[in-house]
Order: C-alpha cells, then sequence, then structure tokens
C-alpha cells in the first residue's frame, strides 16, 4: 500500500521531489502547504496532484512528512507542525531537505513519536523543470532514523538517486564540500566574466571563453581528480607572476585579489601534496 505524502515548503526541491515521487508511484501524493497559497497550488499544478492547503492544521494525517523549507527555517517549521498536528503525527516518517542540518532539527516531531531523517540530494536545483529533468543518478545524503532511513533509501532510488549514509555530526563539513563544489564554482565563473568584461574582450566572446574553460576543467577534474588536473602559474610553481598577477587583481577589486592570493597558495598546496590542506 502506497503512503501517503504532506509537503511543507512548495520551493524548487520541494516541488522536485514530490512530483518525481508521484510519476514513479512512490506516494500517493495528499496535501502541500506554502506559506503563499499561491506557491502551494502552482505547486500543485507542476506535481500534478495534491491539495494545496491555507493552514497547517488544515493538512490530513500522512504516512510522510517533507519539511522542504530553507536551513534556517527547519526548526520552527518542525515545531510548527508539531503544534498543528499533535499526537497524529505518531508513526510517521518526516524528513528535511537541508544539507548542513541534522535530523535533531526536528525533535518536536520526534517527540511526538515520529521517525526523523534528512534527505539531502547533490543537485543545483534551478528550477522544478530542471531538477525533475537532471534527477536521475543524482547523490543523495541520507541521515536519520532507521525506520525513515529505509523508506527514503528506497523510495528515492526509485525516481533515480543513488543513496548513501552520513553522520549527524559531519554534515556540516559535507555540505560546504557542496558549496566548494557548486555555488563557489558559480561565484568564481561571475568574477572571471567580470576581470574579462573590465579587461575589454568583446561581449560575443564571454560564452565561448566561459564555456571552453568549464568544459575542459570539468572533463580533465573528472578523469584526472584535481591535483592532476590543475594548471596555471600557482601550479607551475611561477611565484613572480602569481605575485605580480595578484598585485593587478587587488587594484581592479580588493576582495577578488584576497581570493586570488589565497587561491593560489591552495594550488600550490594541491600540486605539492594533492590536497589543499596540510
Amino acid at each position: 500500500m502506497l503512503k501517503t505524502l504532506n509537503v511543507i515548503g512548495c520551493g524548487r526541491v520541494g516541488q522536485t521531489l514530490a512530483a518525481l515521487l508521484h510519476q514513479h508511484t512512490q506516494v500517493l501524493m495528499q496535501d502541500l502547504y506554502s506559506r503563499s497559497f499561491t506557491s502551494a497550488e502552482q505547486a500543485a499544478q507542476f506535481v500534478g496532484a495534491g491539495n494545496p492547503m491555507v493552514e497547517l492544521a488544515q493538512m490530513r494525517t500522512a504516512n510522510v512528512w517533507l519539511l522542504s523549507v530553507p536551513d534556517a527555517q527547519v526548526a520552527a517549521a518542525a515545531q510548527a507542525l508539531a503544534e498543528a498536528q499533535g499526537a497524529k503525527l505518531a508513526g510517521a516518517i518526516v524528513f528535511h531537505n537541508s544539507g548542513f542540518s541534522s535530523a535533531a532539527e526536528l525533535q518536536p516531531l520526534q517527540a511526538l513519536g515520529c521517525h526523523v531523517a534528512s534527505a539531502h540530494p547533490v543537485l543545483n536545483f534551478a528550477s522544478p523543470e530542471t531538477g525533475v529533468r537532471q534527477f536521475a543518478g543524482t547523490p543523495c545524503g541520507l541521515e536519520g532514523e532507521a525506520p525513515a532511513l529505509a523508506w527514503l533509501h528506497t523510495a528515492l532510488t526509485a525516481i533515480g538517486g543513488r543513496c548513501f549514509e552520513i553522520a549527524s555530526a559531519d554534515k556540516p563539513l559535507y555540505h560546504a564540500a557542496a558549496v566548494f563544489s557548486s555555488n563557489f564554482t558559480v561565484v568564481l565563473q561571475g568574477i572571471a566574466q567580470d576581470a574579462w568584461r573590465s579587461a575589454g574582450v568583446p561581449p560575443e566572446l564571454m560564452r565561448p571563453l566561459t564555456e571552453a574553460l568549464l568544459k575542459s576543467t570539468v572533463d580533465n577534474v573528472l578523469a584526472m581528480g584535481p591535483a592532476q588536473a590543475l594548471t596555471g602559474p600557482a601550479a607551475r610553481g611561477d611565484t613572480a607572476v602569481v605575485q605580480a598577477q595578484g598585485e593587478v587583481v587587488k587594484r581592479w577589486s580588493p576582495t577578488a585579489g584576497e581570493l586570488y592570493t589565497t587561491l593560489s597558495a591552495l594550488a600550490a598546496q594541491l600540486k605539492k601534496d594533492g590536497k589543499t590542506r596540510v
């Protein structure tokens, strides 16, 4: 018998997971709640199932609850759900999507007899549409109580996830690694494009420059690993170029200049020892 699913938080991740779980017949989609009723309506339309709700207290009893809210709001959402639903939640599986926070954020629900967990898909959710399209093969970090983990492993594997478990205490560092790998890559591309623009690169060449370097870099890292794929003056040990270029960058942008110096030191360390820390 399919488990019923209620979703709290109808952003990109919540919509993606709800749609995939519904499409792959892993749940019976039930109720969706968001601080904006319009968002809940849009989520129901995107998922193709489920009823948008105005109040938490109006949501029906469900076997599984997904709290897909920003990291800083997980604890508050758990408390609000506990107060709105109370003892009716006993025995339910409740999970959140934060990569940073552990299942301990759901303690008010655990106290009511819920089985709690966190499930963090390592994917750049640019939109629900791209999330659904790109999800197959996505690594999913799981952490929490055994009954919740067992269901999540089965359900997320069925929709294309590659599940692995991570210790609760290691989640902050694990999530930081994802930030370095994804978010900071985007920030660095922003800096690079600003610098190219300031240096007079024609606008029509910005995309080809970015595409050529990004694609070759990603291909090399995947094929050889970071240390072997690394190139550039710091990797070559050309300290004179690194120092002179760092000064130029600092004059252009003090913040970017500091970052250039720090990353150059890490690059030299990576090339020397195969890692960026001693």
